[in-house]
């Protein structure tokens, strides 16, 4: 049968931000796909080496804008573990909420996209109406919708009111129960489980092979969450990793799905435990190190590599991100597939290629 090769991508409709893959196809299934990537590429990283260490914190966070919280805070936890720096116990409770209101938020608009992918436009659209209800939380505390700028090296720049905590309990007290209608669509609609349920299988021997990440890993029944080493206040929290056997796109979608209800349980355990106290110490003389920061991002572990010479600016950051490491396991279930399942696939890993490129 005669092969054919067809780009999909870098202008797709299914994709947020620019990656290309070339498909190689035998009628209308995928034999194998080739990414291209690099349309992106901003220096970030090299940024870093020109500013204040403590002004690279805000363009970490706009590696990229989904994740922004969670960047500025693998970058400020390096650069504090590079100084001996111990934050106070009430700024490492609300750095987890943050990070748990960014994951539901970051779900939320993938959920949203995923919706779009297969056609659901009036899904995608009642996804993102919730997802605006936790933008309004971060809005209310922080002043932004997005990129936040809540860490800073010693501690969180927004200290929570009783009006705060007030406004964050009943948000998402009322979202549970609207989240849960979406849900039963997602899992149970015929339709849409015809477009997930054994499509881009990645069986749990190829996800440890080829590195998977987050929802991928745990989308295959691998419990892999760093959120399990205890890093900020998760060692004073109780939870376990979602995992889905299902091995697919349909799996990837349960264990996103069940991790937001966990970030609102564990926003409501931190909220419980919320120490009184300062929210920041000052910070004295320069970082002058190396380290490795990682942490769990919605879409998997993120590394930072930090080095530091005694003054103002970095000798060198490199950032690893999830989608980095997922693509792999892109490729790996891709092929077999039919050409219309193609960006459904490539949704469920959740690309983000600002973060790929940096």
């Amino acid at each position: 049968m005669a092969k054919t090769v067809i780009p999909f991508g870098p202008q797709h409709p299914v994709l947020p931000e620019p990656l290309q893959l070339k498909l190689v196809l035998e009628d209308d299934v995928v034999v194998e796909a080739i990414p291209a990537i690099g349309y992106v590429h901003r220096g970030l990283e090299k940024l870093t080496e020109l500013k204040d260490y403590e002004q690279s914190v805000y363009i970490v966070e706009r590696v990229c804008g989904i994740c922004s919280f969670m960047h500025s805070m693998a970058y400020t936890r390096g650069i504090e573990s590079i100084m001996n720096i111990q934050i106070p116990q009430r700024a490492e409770y609300i750095r987890t909420i943050l990070a748990e209101i960014a994951r539901v938020q970051s779900h939320l608009l993938w959920l949203g996209l995923l919706a779009d992918s297969f056609g659901f436009e009036s899904l995608f659209m009642e996804t993102w109406r919730y997802r605006e209800d936790i933008l309004d939380i971060m809005e209310m505390i922080t002043g932004n919708r997005v990129i936040i700028s809540a860490n800073k090296v010693g501690g969180v720049t927004k200290d929570f009111t009783d009006e705060h905590i007030k406004f964050i309990l009943d948000t998402i007290n009322r979202l549970e129960e609207k989240i849960k209608d979406v849900e039963n669509v997602f899992l149970n609609n015929y339709t849409v489980k015809q477009r997930l349920a054994g499509i881009g299988i990645l069986t749990p021997e190829d996800a440890r092979e080829l590195g998977a990440l987050g929802p991928i890993a745990k989308g295959s029944g691998i419990p892999l969450d760093l959120r399990t080493t205890g890093y900020s206040a998760y060692k004073y929290l109780d939870f376990e990793p979602i995992v889905d056997n299902h091995c697919d796109s349909y799996g990837r979608t349960v264990v996103r799905i069940k991790e937001i209800y966990q970030s609102f349980q564990l926003i409501r355990q931190a909220i419980s435990k919320l120490p009184s106290g300062e929210i920041f110490i000052p910070v004295k003389g320069l970082p002058n190190g190396e380290v490795i920061s990682r942490l769990e991002q919605p879409r998997g572990e993120a590394i930072y590599y930090i080095k530091t010479n005694g003054t103002k600016t970095l000798s060198r950051l490199k950032i690893r991100t999830p989608t980095f490491a997922n693509i792999p396991t892109l490729l790996k279930m891709l092929p077999g597939s039919r050409l219309q399942d193609v960006p459904v696939i490539v949704l469920t890993i959740d690309p983000c290629i600002s973060c790929t490129e940096r």
